[in-house]
């Protein structure tokens, strides 16, 4: 393993965020794939939360499990698969 492996494997995990942007700089930072696939992963579960509070509220307003899917463009089961989720919360 070369120095610089050694490196990022042990310096880089126990990192602050400000300590990365201090080394790196912030535009260096949101140019790599890594921060790329961060953002993609926090918009998608966004906005997966963001439908879960919708489910949640369009049911206590007694909405039907297929009106709520046409209204949020989802299958169904995706809806009924939400639902789950809600009540085990």
């Amino acid at each position: 393993m070369n120095l610089l492996s050694v490196i990022v494997l042990e310096k880089l995990p126990q990192m602050s965020r400000q300590e990365l942007e201090a080394m790196f700089g912030i535009d260096d930072l949101k140019k790599t794939r890594f921060a790329e696939e961060l953002m993609a992963e926090s918009k998608a579960e966004g906005k997966i939360e963001g439908k879960l509070e919708v489910i949640s509220s369009l049911l206590k307003k007694g909405f039907s499990v297929a009106e709520i899917a046409e209204i949020l463009e989802l299958k169904i089961e995706q809806v009924r698969q939400a639902i789950a989720l809600l009540e085990l919360t």
